[in-house]
């Protein structure tokens, strides 16, 4: 008997599968995100898993806009980089294909609010 898991058919095509942070991405984005609650700048968090991007949004406040999102965006990975960083106004801040580097820009803002 075959155990596995058919693929899900919409109109006899394929559907597409959500784009989603993988454990060790977490791991670094949690990381992230804990020293800047400590710090006391940041104070909640969301995560969507879409078809084109996974975000993980960063909020000062539970029911306000989000402060910065994380975006990984697997159809850039050839091109500007499969990750970036966006401010609440929609500026990219960093982007590029290596998580912890584009994180750094956010690591900066931790230094500022530490000292």
């Amino acid at each position: 008997m075959n155990m596995t898991t058919p693929t899900p058919f919409q109109n006899g095509q394929a559907v597409p599968q959500q784009v989603a942070f993988h454990r060790t991405e977490l791991n670094v984005i949690l990381s992230l995100y804990g020293r800047m609650v400590a710090a006391g700048e940041w104070r909640d968090y969301g995560i969507s898993n879409l078809k084109d991007v996974a975000v993980f949004s960063v909020f000062r406040r539970t029911a306000e806009h989000p402060l910065y999102t994380i975006e990984k965006r697997p159809k850039l990975r050839n091109k500007q980089g499969l990750y970036s960083v966006v401010g609440m106004d929609g500026q990219i801040l960093k982007r590029g294909h290596d998580l912890k580097t584009v994180l750094r820009v956010l690591e900066r803002k931790l230094i500022r609010a530490v000292e």
